[in-house]
């Protein structure tokens, strides 16, 4: 039975409605629990899993929705004293926080007028309309919410390049802005290498492999994951190439995509070939045969890591070699099988893309319900994937649906190979690999106990000064049998030894290439230089842990506790927005 509870004007961040679920529903006789904000969205989402109600229609953006299906009333009081101990800890951690808080835009402005960003985590409903307003203040924007129309985010990055500022998104979830870390980012040292990324366990793949072996980056400038699309046409990642150019402590410059328009890649290499710092580019799926005279191109993550350490040390670049182990591990003749489960999007394209690769699919790759592959008995799945996080964590916070799929791979006599990563840095699990231990020691114990050896291989994306450990992070997951691997590409690429396959790859030798698209002529603003020479001043709109983790890394936070305006009314915060918009129009006038 659905039992439905509204708390009024009692608004909470998404994450932290996500943890109270997870937490009401380990208790006792609840079946399922949803606890949201009355969005529109959010009622949707509850209709998705079947927890829409009557009473429930009521609610409005600014209330907390929870929905509880229990055959025992008596759990309701029991679920309602959890969640006021929950929030009151909540509110108790908040008030010990030192960052200064504001309810409006003047406020915010007021208390730190030499703010230069505003980092937006809010619903994708309501994140264009405070992007507006921060570019109307003069900040640059990483728009971390997603869910945007992709003409919302043409319209707000044309109008931020006319500034003068970046939009960074949305869906933009890692940035490092003169070593601070924006979102879901690893701690990097300091260097010479700067990123600029469609991507964004691209760029935490690629600089924590730098940090590893020694190097370390200015600044990783996060773009979206539709930025090199035909519709947006790459105005971020041109705009952030032609600043890293200018931008003094960056010797070396990396670019990373998911897979682009082709216009766009070759606008990007247009500029590329006009710059005076070397550069690498990884655009995923694409498999490169040649590099240019200052210009390299890499076909995995770990080989852009390791031609742009080559180039900041001023080294020539050569071929990198993948010496693969094959493990001891006996298969059945049965076991023919590859399935990955990711938590990093990019880790899980570039997983698909090395076994379509050796396995020479044609029509493997996908995306769809989350697969990326998924063929001939061998799958990908990328499980941040719109499909399994409406209204539930992200991955990187919650292993429950991993887990289940770890599990039903496993009782599946033709799998041979399970492949996962563990992604760590701020605004990832504690501890994920603790959590994901005993399952995984479990399957491997049961495939044993059915007479079949089963291989999980896995790697820690991650460095030494994250807050987690990476090394303690490494040897749980060892100590429960997982193949612990240094890189994607060598856990993908030792999997496939197990199966008897291998990626060929040719050394790429400096080549020629004639002009074709002519390079845009870009200028770097002064408010993107100062903006990649100092410690970023941020205005957090939105989820208060990425405050935390600026504060802890040295840069300078207000904290926006942002609530829906107009009741969450979207056609009256359109006007509210021409207004705000009129109002920053006439006073540029004036």
């Amino acid at each position: 039975m659905l039992h439905t509870i509204i708390k009024e004007n009692a608004y909470q961040d998404s994450v932290v409605l996500m943890l109270l679920t997870n937490k009401v529903s380990t208790i006792d006789g609840v079946n399922r629990v949803s606890i949201m904000m009355g969005t529109p969205a959010n009622k949707d989402i509850f209709g998705t899993s079947g927890l829409r109600t009557e009473e429930l229609e009521a609610a409005s953006a600014n209330d907390m929705a929870i929905v509880v299906d229990t055959e025992d009333a008596s759990k309701i009081d029991e679920i309602l004293a959890e969640v006021d101990a929950f929030l009151a800890s909540q509110a108790t951690k908040e008030s010990s926080n030192t960052t200064e808080t504001a309810r409006t835009w003047d406020k915010a402005m007021k208390l730190d007028p030499d703010a230069n960003m505003a980092l937006i985590s809010i619903p994708g409903t309501y994140a264009a309309a405070e992007a507006d307003r921060a570019l109307d203040e003069g900040l640059h924007a990483f728009i971390f919410s997603d869910n945007m129309p992709i003409e919302e985010e043409l319209r707000l990055k044309q109008k931020a390049h006319d500034k003068g500022l970046l939009v960074m998104g949305p869906d933009c979830g890692t940035g490092i802005v003169n070593g601070v870390p924006m979102a879901f980012t690893n701690v990097v040292k300091p260097g010479n290498i700067g990123i600029v990324g469609a991507s964004g366990t691209g760029i935490q793949e690629v600089s924590t492999i730098i940090d590893r072996l020694g190097g370390g980056v200015t600044n990783a400038i996060g773009t979206g994951g539709r930025d090199l699309s035909e519709t947006v046409g790459g105005i971020t990642m041109l705009d952030a190439i032609a600043a890293l150019e200018k931008q003094a402590d960056t010797d070396v410059i990396v670019v990373i995509s998911k897979p682009p328009a082709k216009a766009i890649r070759d606008k990007v290499l247009a500029l590329l070939r006009t710059i005076t710092k070397p550069a690498v580019t990884i655009f995923l799926g694409e498999k490169p045969t040649y590099h240019e005279a200052n210009l390299y191109h890499a076909y995995t993550l770990e080989e852009t890591a390791r031609i742009a350490i080559a180039l900041a040390k001023g080294e020539a670049v050569t071929a990198v070699e993948s010496k693969i182990v094959k493990p001891e591990i006996g298969l059945t003749p049965e076991q023919k099988h590859i399935k990955g489960y990711y938590s990093g999007g990019t880790l899980a394209s570039e997983a698909a893309m090395l076994i379509a690769d050796a396995l020479q699919l044609k029509e493997g790759l996908i995306k769809q319900d989350g697969y990326i592959l998924k063929t001939e008995g061998h799958e990908v799945i990328d499980l941040g994937d719109d499909i399994y996080t409406q209204g539930k964590p992200h991955p990187m916070i919650d292993p429950e649906k991993r887990i289940a799929f770890i599990e039903d791979a496993a009782n599946d006599p033709e799998t041979a190979v399970i492949l996962l990563d563990v992604v760590l840095g701020y605004g990832s699990h504690e501890d994920m690999a603790g959590q994901l231990a005993p399952a995984i020691k479990d399957v491997i114990a049961k495939a044993k106990a059915a007479g079949r050896e089963l291989a999980v291989i896995g790697t820690v994306c991650g460095t030494l000064q994250d807050p987690q450990d990476y090394n303690e992070q490494r040897q749980t997951l060892e100590a429960a049998g997982v193949i612990v691997k240094d890189s994607n590409n060598e856990a993908v690429r030792t999997g496939l030894a197990l199966v008897g396959r291998t990626v060929e790859e040719a050394d790429k030798a400096i080549q020629e290439v004639a002009a074709g698209v002519e390079a845009p002529i870009l200028e770097a603003s002064d408010a993107m230089l100062d903006l990649l020479a100092k410690q970023p001043r941020v205005i957090n709109v939105g989820l208060k842990s990425f405050a935390e983790a600026i504060t802890e890394t040295g840069g300078r936070v207000v904290q926006f506790d942002w609530r829906p305006v107009a009741g969450g009314n979207p056609e009256l915060q359109k006007v509210l927005q021409f207004l705000n918009s009129y109002r920053a129009e006439t006073a540029d006038v004036k």
